[in-house]
């Protein structure tokens, strides 16, 4: 029965995102025709209408399913390590370092290179922040991992501060804090090809601990004599946490941040797959990818002349969820 259900959910899930993803290609701001569009592409001709679809609908449309399914999974994998429902991949600090990362190369003028060095400083700031989080955590568990988070998260906050504070050019702080509320628009293939490989790598990581993570919410020492190793190299909490760390990193590297994903998908999920880890994790992804091919939707059709930032727009759209759930549980403790 489970698995039947599981099944649906899939499918109900994947079919709407195909079917938003090609609706995201076919439809925008400018007209095009979409058959001889695609032929165009296809044959390598540089019309107008190829150049739309392959240079600027086609990344956008590729990142919204990539960012939005990897933000999704990693809540899903964070909230299931963690065993608290509120987890937010923004807990670990990685979207704190990609964010310094992005503002460092505005700051030092790297900016000027070449349109690559935004996502690859990004990038580096998010696998630096990798490193200083795993060697602040070593063998801790998951109270440890919390702290470690919140500290690496304040510290890179406070430096990205700073760095605005500093910043030479009004032009260039007014970039910054345009990059920083996430957004998929003027997104390249470069931008695919940058935060892909890191994407995918991390989401890997993040399913190979389905089984683990079902048995690690009947605690830690019955995971632990399920044959589950809990720390390590090859432990749970290094394949969660550096899977989230690359998935997330490679996200915010190219698509600034974007908030709200990874918490509330998985929250809006979770009765629909019994409250069991395993079963949460491929329906997030591809509810995160749903999500953010709707808000990305949503940001062309309310923009009018200055385009509505998307992270902004998830963040709106996730927050009147949470006071649901408070208002629910007020309810039910009175």
């Amino acid at each position: 029965m489970n698995d039947r259900r599981d099944r649906t959910l899939v499918a109900i899930l994947g079919g709407a995102v195909l079917a938003l993803f090609a609706l995201s290609l076919v439809w925008g701001e400018s007209a095009i025709a979409f058959g001889p569009a695609c032929a165009d592409l296809l044959a390598g001709r540089h019309s107008a209408g190829a150049v739309i679809l392959g240079e600027l609908r086609l990344p956008r449309a590729i990142l919204a399913v990539t960012v939005g399914g990897a933000l999704g999974l990693s809540g899903a994998a964070l909230q299931g390590y963690l065993r608290n429902p509120l987890a937010d991949p923004g807990v670990l600090g990685v979207s704190g370092g990609a964010a310094l990362g992005a503002v460092l190369v505005f700051y030092t003028g790297l900016m000027g290179l070449s349109v690559a060095m935004l996502p690859l400083g990004g990038l580096a700031g998010a696998l630096l922040a990798v490193l200083l989080l795993m060697g602040l955590v070593g063998q801790g568990g998951a109270l440890v991992l919390l702290l470690a988070g919140a500290a690496l998260s304040s510290f890179a906050a406070a430096l990205t501060a700073l760095a605005l504070n500093l910043m030479p050019s009004p032009y260039a702080s007014f970039e910054i804090m345009h990059w920083v509320m996430g957004s998929l628009t003027d997104r390249t293939f470069t931008h695919v090809w940058i935060s892909l490989p890191g994407t995918l790598l991390g989401c890997l990581l993040m399913l190979t601990t389905a089984r683990a993570l079902d048995a690690l919410a009947l605690g830690d020492e019955v995971a632990e004599s399920l044959g589950f190793r809990l720390r390590g190299p090859a432990g749970i909490q290094a394949r969660v946490v550096l899977g989230t760390a690359l998935a997330v990193g490679s996200c915010v590297a190219v698509a600034g941040a974007i908030g709200f994903v990874g918490l509330v998908i998985p929250h809006l999920l979770r009765p629909l797959t019994g409250h069991q880890p395993s079963r949460l994790l491929l329906p997030s992804f591809l509810g995160g990818a749903l999500l953010l091919l709707v808000a990305d939707a949503a940001v062309r059709v309310l923009s009018t002349g200055t385009e509505i930032q998307i992270g902004v727009l998830t963040a709106l759209a996730g927050a009147p969820v949470f006071f649901f759930r408070v208002l629910k549980m007020r309810r039910g403790m009175s």
